[in-house]
């Protein structure tokens, strides 16, 4: 089902911030490049430029977080957390919560392959709307949209030790216990192409001590891993 058609008028009123004052610019950075081919978006240009400035407004402004947050950790550390802060499947989150998906703007085909949920999507458009809201009202407000959305993640990572490989870290316990290094074992591959979800097993010394899925075998086999590490501690 296309989503409803959105006016300059109502956009920015659906969003949990500040009204814009260039509603131009919010346009923009919810139109997808596909919908200016089939001319589905009001604006002139797709959100990519957007994109690419809030990409760098989040990683100086978490980069600060972290800094002051963090001011007794190690260079590599902080990396570390930043890159669980800013990662793509945590920003699509983000984006789903802020339903850009059911707002954005894109072409049939985009949308018939599951484009209004695509990760990658979703985490484009929710960096460049940070650089929309940046060029319309400053850095206090993509701040003060940050502590509402992305800094709460923060103590989740902190609390769970996300921000670590979960792969490397579950090779550091097994191997520290005298174990087999761990195989990770594809158990399905499920659905088209562009949207597979695959399941993958952690097996150590014969034994399946993890299951995990998502989009990309990487992704599975961390969620492996993470599961193999609650069995050890």
């Amino acid at each position: 089902m296309r989503a409803p058609k959105i006016t300059l008028s109502d956009v920015s009123s659906k969003l949990p911030f500040p009204e814009f004052k260039n509603k131009n610019l919010l346009l923009t950075a919810l139109s997808h490049r596909s919908a200016l081919h089939e001319h589905l978006t009001p604006s002139k240009e797709s959100n990519e430029r957007l994109e690419f400035l809030g990409d760098a407004i989040l990683e100086f402004l978490i980069t600060d977080f972290l800094y002051h947050r963090l001011p007794h950790e190690p260079e590599g550390k902080l990396t570390l957390i930043r890159s669980a802060l800013v990662k793509t499947t945590t920003l699509a989150q983000i984006g789903h919560e802020l339903n850009m998906g059911e707002r954005l703007f894109m072409s049939k085909g985009e949308e018939k392959t599951n484009g209004r949920n695509n990760e990658s999507l979703l985490a484009n458009s929710f960096e460049a709307l940070l650089g929309a809201l940046y060029l319309d009202q400053g850095i206090d407000a993509v701040t003060a949209l940050l502590k509402r959305t992305l800094i709460p993640v923060f103590d989740e990572i902190m609390r769970t030790h996300s921000y670590r490989d979960h792969k490397s870290h579950l090779q550091e316990i097994v191997q520290a216990r005298g174990l087999a290094i761990p195989v990770y074992e594809v158990v399905s591959s499920i659905g088209p192409d562009h949207d597979k979800t695959f399941t993958i097993q952690a097996v150590i010394d014969g034994e399946v001590q993890g299951e995990g899925a998502g989009k990309s075998k990487q992704q599975a086999q961390q969620a492996a891993a993470a599961q193999a590490l609650e069995h050890y501690h």
